[in-house]
């Protein structure tokens, strides 16, 4: 096991290596960050997150504590094995990454899914990408300087439950973390090449592409995708406000959306790429 383990942390890292340069390029990264300060400027954008603070909070409190109090010590201790010194660091990055994997998974199926369609669709709105919003749901007149104020009834819900498969792959990788610091490393990248793609979920819908032009676009755009899945990971696994910035991950997706939109009505061949698509 430990052999395997090991093998597909020097996999990863070596297509690490190749992600980095073509990450950094793109900037797609910076997108998570973006979407903190535009959600903290936007006070409109709040109203999905405080409608659902409460047992959100306590979801993730509650996961966190458990976690702590019956998988630390055990792990921890495997963990000396491998990483000595490093090992309580190490240990604690784990339980924050297995709480971060459940809480995420629990509260995006049961508690968070239609706020954070919303706050996707009124983040595509205060950009000016209505006619796009359009296409999956009822928008509202008026509502100036409120984006949430316009979102009427949803036509098309992309976000899926809790899927049993991603979950247990999930789990799976939880092994790299015995591998002192690089094997915690390469555990982020591989959630955030996991979870990168699905922040466009609702873009693609919105834009009516099928499961072969999704695929197309994410081979081409992987790096990308990668990127701002790292980052993601890496906020989401901050305790009790992972939850906030799983909202401020979204509005950053849809302001790399909107960007994408916009370079597309300004470039021939993105607007080429579109036409074939649709």
């Amino acid at each position: 096991m430990a052999d395997k383990v090991k093998d597909v942390a020097k996999s990863e890292a070596l297509r690490i290596g190749t992600l980095a340069g073509n990450a950094a390029k793109s900037g797609a990264y910076m997108y998570p960050i973006k979407g903190i300060f535009y959600f903290i400027a936007h006070r409109s954008l709040w109203k999905p997150l405080t409608s659902r603070i409460g047992p959100t909070v306590t979801l993730g409190l509650s996961i966190t504590s458990a976690m702590f109090f019956f998988t630390y010590v055990p792990q921890l201790a495997l963990l000396a094995l491998t990483s000595g010194p490093l090992a309580p660091i190490s240990a604690a990055l784990l339980v924050l990454s297995e709480s971060s994997t459940l809480t995420n998974a629990l509260s995006n199926s049961f508690l968070l899914n239609d706020a954070l369609v919303d706050t996707f669709d009124g983040t595509l709105v205060s950009r000016g990408h209505e006619a796009l919003v359009s296409d999956g749901r009822q928008l509202k007149s008026g509502g100036i300087g409120d984006p949430i104020s316009r979102l009427g009834k949803l036509v098309k819900k992309p976000f899926a439950k809790l899927s049993p498969a991603s979950l247990i792959r999930s789990v799976l990788y939880l092994p790299l973390n015995f591998i002192p610091v690089v094997g915690t490393l390469v555990y982020i990248v591989v959630q955030g090449r996991r979870i990168g793609p699905t922040a466009h979920d609702r873009y693609f819908q919105l834009k009516g592409w099928d499961r072969r032009r999704k695929e197309e676009w994410l081979k081409t755009h992987a790096p990308e995708y990668t990127s701002f899945g790292v980052l993601s990971f890496v906020l989401e696994m901050v305790p009790v406000l992972s939850f906030a910035f799983t909202y401020t991950s979204t509005v950053g997706a849809a302001l790399w959306a909107a960007d994408i939109e916009a370079k597309a009505s300004t470039s021939p061949s993105l607007r080429e790429q579109a036409k074939s698509a649709e």
